[in-house]
Parts: C-alpha cells; sequence; structure tokens
C-alpha cells in the first residue's frame, strides 16, 4: 500500500466518518494513526484507511467494537506475513469465516427490513393518491 500520510480530515472525507469518530476509534485502540507530524497531528496511511473502511462496514450490521477489534486482530495476523503453523492459520480463518457468516445473516435482516420500510412508504403514498384533490378540483377551506 501507498506510504503517503493524510491528517485526520483527509482520512474523514475520504471514509465519510467525523474527526470524531476517527478519535473515539483511535481511543478504543482499533485504529491507530501511523505517525504523528512534528506539530502533533495524527496521520494515516492508505492501511489505516482501509482498516477504518472495515469498522465503518461493521457498524450498521451491529457488530460490537470488541468484535471489531477481534476481526481486525484475526486479519492482520493472516495479513502480517508472519509464519504461522497450520493450525493457528485455520483458527483465523474460522474466525474470519464466522464473522462473514454474521454479516451476512445482518444484510439479510436489513433486506428484509428495506422491504417492510419500501412497503410502508408505497402504502402512505397510495393512501396520499387516493385521498388527494383531482387535478383541477378546488379544495375548500374549512369551515369553522
Amino acid at each position: 500500500m501507498d506510504d503517503r500520510h493524510m491528517q485526520i480530515g483527509e482520512v474523514a472525507a475520504r471514509t465519510e466518518l467525523s474527526l470524531r469518530t476517527i478519535r473515539h476509534y483511535e481511543e478504543t485502540g482499533l485504529v491507530i494513526p501511523s505517525a504523528r507530524s512534528q506539530g502533533g497531528f495524527r496521520l494515516y496511511t492508505e492501511t489505516d484507511v482501509a482498516r477504518l473502511m472495515v469498522i465503518r462496514r461493521m457498524k450498521p450490521l451491529g457488530f460490537t467494537l470488541e468484535q471489531m477489534r477481534d476481526l481486525l486482530d484475526a486479519t492482520d495476523r493472516l495479513d502480517g506475513g508472519d509464519a504461522l503453523d497450520d493450525g493457528e492459520r485455520e483458527a483465523l480463518l474460522e474466525r474470519v469465516r464466522t464473522y462473514r457468516q454474521t454479516a451476512t445473516e445482518q444484510v439479510e435482516k436489513l433486506r428484509v427490513q428495506l422491504a417492510r420500510a419500501e412497503d410502508f412508504a408505497a402504502t402512505l403514498g397510495a393512501r396520499l393518491e387516493r385521498n388527494a384533490p383531482a387535478a383541477g378540483e378546488q379544495v375548500r377551506p374549512e369551515r369553522r
């Protein structure tokens, strides 16, 4: 990945996360800036941005901070280039598979919720169309 450093504002714009959220993820240890400028500003790399994107994608699926930390640890170890024995590699892969299964289940639940919401909006739209005055028809003011 690119070694270019970005300040937190650019990272926020790229990830569509607020500065406050990024700082919160730093405080909880989910993402640590790769460096600091001489002035003390947080500096991030593409790897840090990719990590924040994983977190951003997990959040709406209801994953906890601890689950996010666990998945990131597993993927860091798998991608780290360190020699892993077969048992350790398989255990890490199984953790990732479990998160994938949970994510797939959550996506399906969200699809059901979205379908219900779309149906509700369509029902309201139909009700408005049935009760709206026809074109050219005058609406009489209410009498008191």
